[in-house]
């Protein structure tokens, strides 16, 4: 088979447009968190996604609608633990965390067990992503930059310096409930991309290696996005042609991109300081 006409089958086709819209999705949220110190906060949703897709098995439903409330309420518990019981972002993360892969497990043995499907959820099956999961992460892209264009210096602001934020007058709850629940949004989408084992490499992966080299803010969300982009085309046609996980090969993907960056910014610094 010709290596362009890879392309010209619907379900890569498919694969490609909602991977590359999902992947802008993870690398500009995951560059707010990560500068914020909440990139596990992707991992923590991650797992309580297993619990709603555990949920949505046991009873029928198709686990995609059945986690996007359940996880949008665990991000909006995180805020409240964070903000009420004066937890640290790690602890609350964690807390929701094991609550969440905990009910989980105990759903999966009421259910039967780990079937073939659940197994599908936690690794991931992009090649398998449906016409209306294209158009909700194309959606949920658009409204992403609508919303950081509409709050882009108070997500700023709170990004670096969240006290002095909200002293200066900034709304900073609400900004961080609509930035956590586009986070359980993406976070759910993302599950069919890598898998809910992988979820939280795709927020981190791409922002750390733009953070390499990039001398902005807005570059290094932009390089995030390309980053992501070109790990996840190459991910799916690696994985395609030699018959491997499209998850798995995503990230190795990305991992691959991250250390030639940080490779390539130590050897800058090294020529530098020798000048």
């Amino acid at each position: 088979m010709d290596f362009l006409d890879l392309f010209s089958h619907g379900f890569i086709q498919r694969a490609l447009v909602a991977g590359c819209f999902i992947a802008v999705l993870c690398s500009v949220l995951g560059t707010f968190l990560v500068l914020r110190r909440l990139s596990l906060i992707g991992d923590g949703l991650a797992h309580v996604t297993f619990g709603g897709v555990a949920v949505g098995l046991l009873f029928g439903a198709y686990p995609f609608y059945m986690a996007i409330p359940i996880v949008m309420a665990s991000a909006l518990g995180i805020l409240k633990l964070i903000d009420k019981a004066r937890l640290y972002g790690d602890a609350a993360i964690g807390i929701v965390s094991s609550l969440g892969i905990a009910g989980g497990i105990l759903i999966a043995s009421a259910a039967g067990g780990f079937n073939i499907d659940l197994f599908s959820y936690l690794f991931g099956n992009i090649l398998a992503i449906s016409r209306v999961e294209v158009w909700t992460s194309v959606l949920l892209c658009f409204c992403l930059i609508v919303v950081i264009a509409l709050y882009y210096h108070e997500l700023l602001a709170i990004t670096f310096d969240e006290e002095s934020a909200k002293a200066s007058g900034i709304k900073t709850t609400r900004i961080n409930r609509i930035l956590v629940l586009l986070t359980a949004l993406t976070v759910v989408l993302a599950m069919k991309v890598v898998g809910i084992m992988l979820v939280s490499a795709l927020l981190i992966i791409p922002p750390v290696t733009a953070l390499q080299f990039a001398r902005g803010f807005k570059t290094t969300i932009i390089i995030s996005c390309l980053t992501g982009i070109v790990a996840v085309m190459a991910g799916v046609t690696i994985s395609f042609v030699l018959d491997l996980p499209a998850g798995a090969s995503i990230v190795i993907v990305s991992f691959g991109i991250f250390l030639v960056s940080f490779l390539g910014a130590r050897l800058r610094i090294k020529g530098i300081s020798r000048r």
